[in-house]
C-alpha cells in the first residue's frame, strides 16, 4: 500500500512539473510572438513614415520647381471688351497675377463690339465678347474662344407683382406691344423698357435669341451692366436684362416659362436666355505668345475653372 502511494505521488509530481513546463513554454512563446508583432508594427510604421516623408519631399520639390517656373514667365496681357464679363475677368486676372507675379494683366470694359474692334486693330491682346463672333469678325482673323457660358437674367424692381413671363410676353414687352403691367395681371403701372446700348454683347445676344433685332422700344439704353441694374432697381415698373452673375437683392428676377435663371437650368437647356463668354484672339491660341497661351492654359485648369464657377458662370466642358 505504501509503495502504491509513493508511485501515485511520484506520478502526480511529474504531471505537475510537466504542466508547469508547458505553461512556461506557452507564455514564453506568446511573449516572443507579441514582441515580434510589436517589432513588425514598428517597422511598418517607420516604413510608412519614410514613404510619407519622401512624398512630402517630392511635393515640396515639385512646388518649388513650379514656383520657379511661374516666376520665369513675364510680360503683359491686355483684354478689352464686354462689361458683362467684368466680374469674371477681374477675378481671373487677380488669381493669375498671384500665380505668375511677373505678369501684368489689365482689362478695359467698353462693350463687346469695341473689344473686338480693338483686337482687330491690334491694340488689345484679347477681345472680350459676351456674344458669339460674327462671320465678318471671323473673316477678319478673330478666333472665337468660348471660356464660359452665362445666363441672361430678366429683372424688374422689387415691388413688381408679376414674377413669371413667357417668351412671347417678353417679346411683347420689349417691342412695345404690352405697355402696362396690368395686362399681365400686375398693377396699373407703365412698363419702362431698359436695355443696353448698341454694340453691347448682352443686347446683341438678348435680341438675337428673342428675334427682336432693331425692333425694341427702349425707354433707356445704358452703357453698362451696372447702370441697367441701378436703373431697374430705382424705377417702378422697369424691366431690364443683365448677366446672371451680377444679380443681387436690389432687383427681382423673373422666371421665364416657369424656369428659374440658374446654372443647372442653363446647362440642361431649360432656361432659354443664355450666351457664350468669348475671349477672342487674332489667330489660334497656339499662335499666341507664351503669356497668352499660359493664360488660356490657366483658364482650362482646375484652379481657373474654380474661379469661373465662383463668378457665377458655367464652365465649358
Amino acid at each position: 500500500m505504501k509503495n502504491l502511494l509513493k508511485k501515485m505521488t511520484a506520478v502526480l509530481a511529474v504531471a505537475v512539473l510537466t504542466f508547469s513546463a508547458v505553461g512556461c513554454s506557452s507564455q514564453e512563446a506568446e511573449t516572443t510572438a507579441a514582441a515580434e508583432t510589436t517589432t513588425t508594427a514598428a517597422e511598418t510604421t517607420a516604413a510608412a513614415e519614410d514613404t510619407t516623408a519622401a512624398a512630402e519631399d517630392t511635393t515640396a520639390a515639385a512646388e518649388e520647381t513650379a514656383a520657379e517656373a511661374n516666376e520665369d514667365l513675364s510680360g503683359s496681357l491686355l483684354m478689352v471688351g464686354s462689361t458683362s464679363m467684368e466680374t469674371m475677368a477681374n477675378a481671373l486676372s487677380e488669381a493669375f497675377m498671384i500665380k505668375y507675379p511677373n505678369v501684368s494683366v489689365s482689362a478695359e470694359f467698353v462693350g463687346s463690339g469695341a473689344g473686338i474692334e480693338s483686337l482687330l486693330a491690334g491694340t488689345a491682346d484679347i477681345g472680350n465678347s459676351s456674344r458669339a463672333l460674327t462671320d465678318d469678325e471671323k473673316a477678319s482673323g478673330a478666333v472665337e474662344n468660348i471660356v464660359a457660358i452665362d445666363g441672361i437674367a430678366v429683372v424688374t424692381d422689387t415691388a413688381n407683382t408679376v414674377t413669371d413671363l413667357t417668351q412671347e410676353q417678353l417679346v411683347q414687352l420689349y417691342t412695345g406691344e404690352i405697355t402696362n403691367w396690368s395686362d399681365l395681371g400686375g398693377e396699373d403701372l407703365p412698363v419702362v423698357v431698359v436695355g443696353r446700348e448698341s454694340g453691347s454683347g448682352t443686347r446683341s445676344a438678348f435680341e438675337e435669341i428673342l428675334g427682336v433685332e432693331d425692333t425694341c422700344a427702349y425707354s433707356n439704353e445704358l452703357d453698362s451692366t451696372g447702370a441697367v441694374m441701378a436703373k431697374v432697381a430705382s424705377t417702378p415698373g422697369a424691366i431690364g436684362y443683365v448677366s446672371l452673375d451680377v444679380i443681387d437683392d436690389s432687383v427681382s428676377v423673373f422666371t421665364l416659362e416657369g424656369v428659374e435663371a440658374n446654372a443647372d437650368n442653363i446647362k440642361s437647356g431649360d432656361y432659354f436666355l443664355s450666351r457664350p463668354f468669348v475671349m477672342a484672339t487674332m489667330g489660334e491660341i497656339s499662335e499666341q505668345n507664351e503669356v497668352i497661351q499660359t493664360w488660356f492654359d490657366y483658364l482650362a485648369s482646375e484652379e481657373g475653372r474654380a474661379v469661373i464657377a465662383d463668378a457665377g458662370l458655367i464652365n465649358v466642358d
